[in-house]
């Protein structure tokens, strides 16, 4: 299924998911992303959004060219059509859209797309082969009551507990990490699905929620309580059970230091001249320096003294030794140039090109995709109701 103006290029150069159709009714973030990442696959993706525009669309500052760089960031690759759902007309157009799918994607609370006829239970009549996810804060059981934000997951999740300095209070990431995770989440059970479709014939239904996400996001922490009875507490920017494992001072700046084995300790020893501490009973092993923390701490850093981050950089990577200085984002981006990673690509061409992230896998038979702008608010919306408005076996053809 696709769009009649598709790209008529290789299937190879069009992405992996070339000739998937997805009807994007989520807003946001979370939903959001997880369709870019599908549109950067190659899949075709309408964004519906209701009269008024994705709420993204308002976030800001900053702006570019007057659009908020918020909904710049997670729109890319995509076609907008505005229907409000109120309307019987634009209603009929949406459903025939939900039935020429391969994949729907919402965020609405639970249950809230049943007044338009555009539940999974629905949906499914008219195309039994639909992929369609739900993405919520709270599941679809007693929680669906309740609105999510990433804010409030990080909360009652036990994240912020985790967050900030140990005699402070809790801080919230500096990201709406639950977000981004449930988008990640949503786009492999996505993909999982249609594989299952492919073996199959039969869609089903795909659902994410925030929470669940969160919980099994704290990785670590999470199996610290559920196999081990223990309650993680804030610790700044110290690990539980790795030592040394956070920033560092050095003659300028802050350098995170890590030494997650023994080997690695050795050579940070070898390295800040302090051989001897590797054979120290107080520091051998992980667990001995984990203990004696308080002890290891000042011998680092009075090494660490005698030069700067970027100096100690080159020196330990090249002994081995995982660090890295603490930046600011243009500082990360400015790293991965350095290495090649080339982070910035831009999505569309020509005045209409917007610098955007590059999609963060590489494939060595299909290429990424970023043929598409974030779109302007219906700006797609007289092809896509024509579209919607032709017989359906023309676009089955």
């Amino acid at each position: 299924m696709g769009m009649p103006d598709r790209a008529t290029d290789s299937p190879a150069a069009r992405g992996p998911l070339a000739g998937v159709l997805v009807a994007d009714f989520s807003r946001v973030l979370a939903g959001p992303y997880a369709t870019m990442l599908l549109a950067d696959l190659g899949a075709d993706v309408i964004k519906v959004e209701a009269p008024g525009g994705d709420d993204t669309r308002a976030w800001t500052p900053p702006v570019r060219e007057g659009t908020s760089t918020y909904y710049l960031g997670v729109n890319r690759g995509k076609r907008s059509v505005a229907f409000d759902l109120r309307d019987a007309a634009d209603a009929r157009l949406a459903r025939e859209l939900a039935a020429r799918a391969d994949v729907l994607v919402e965020n609405f609370r639970p249950g809230g797309l049943a007044r338009y006829g555009l539940d999974f239970a629905t949906v499914r009549e008219a195309n039994p082969g639909v992929v369609y996810a739900s993405i919520s804060g709270f599941g679809s059981g007693p929680g669906r009551h309740v609105p999510g934000y990433d804010l409030m997951v990080q909360a009652v999740s036990g994240l912020m507990s985790l967050t900030g300095d140990p005699d402070g209070p809790p801080y919230r990431a500096g990201i709406s990490v639950f977000d981004v995770m449930a988008g990640n989440h949503a786009a492999i059970g996505i993909l999982a699905a249609l594989r299952h479709r492919d073996a199959t014939g039969r869609g089903q239904h795909v659902e994410v929620n925030l929470l669940s996400s969160a919980l099994t996001g704290l990785v670590n922490h999470s199996s610290a309580y559920v196999a081990g009875g223990v309650v993680p507490y804030r610790m700044g920017n110290a690990h539980p059970s790795v030592f040394p494992y956070e920033p560092l001072p050095t003659a300028d700046h802050d350098l995170i230091v890590t030494a997650a084995n023994d080997g690695q300790f050795r050579r940070l020893c070898e390295v800040l001249g302090m051989p001897e501490a590797a054979d120290d009973p107080r520091f051998a092993r992980n667990a001995d320096r984990t203990a004696n923390r308080d002890e290891l701490r000042p011998l680092l850093v009075r090494r660490l003294a005698v030069r700067g981050a970027a100096e100690w950089f080159d020196l330990l990577v090249a002994a081995g030794v995982p660090c890295g200085p603490v930046h600011t984002i243009d500082g990360g981006f400015a790293m991965a140039e350095r290495f090649g990673l080339e982070p910035v690509v831009a999505a569309g061409e020509g005045g209409r090109a917007v610098p955007t992230t590059r999609h963060p896998v590489r494939f060595s038979e299909t290429e990424i995709a970023y043929r598409l702008p974030p779109p302007e608010l219906d700006e797609h919306g007289a092809l896509v109701r024509a579209w919607l408005s032709s017989p359906r076996a023309e676009h089955d053809a």
